[in-house]
């Protein structure tokens, strides 16, 4: 049987109620940026991160506003995807049952 771990994803707290509902659904981009400050999808899939990788992210916030952390369990590492860059995305949804919401209204960093 294959490892599951939790992880974590970041995202703008305009997606908050979207994600609360339907889960983490990256066909449902759109209400602000990505955390890299794209305007659309850079996979079929939803990036996540571990634990002691949470706080970069939630530095290079590029969402033009403030960000919430949420907790995913049951990850199967094995699915896990590099997108080319060194980060992971799990493909396809993961569902509402499957997050919730650990941190939120981070404030973005100016990063000095």
């Amino acid at each position: 049987m294959a490892d599951t771990s939790s992880f974590f994803h970041v995202s703008s707290v305009l997606n908050r109620r979207s994600i609360a509902r339907h889960g983490l659904d990256w066909t449902r981009m759109g209400a602000a940026p990505g955390i890299a400050g794209s305007a659309r999808p850079e996979a079929e899939g939803v990036f996540l991160c571990r634990g002691e990788e949470t706080e970069f992210f939630l530095r290079i916030n590029n969402t033009g506003g403030p960000v919430d952390l949420w907790s995913v369990d049951g990850v199967d590492e094995e699915l896990l995807l590099d997108n080319g860059s060194g980060f992971f995305y799990l493909p396809g949804r993961i569902p509402a049952a499957r997050v919730r919401l650990v941190r939120s209204d981070v404030p973005p960093l100016d990063g000095s």
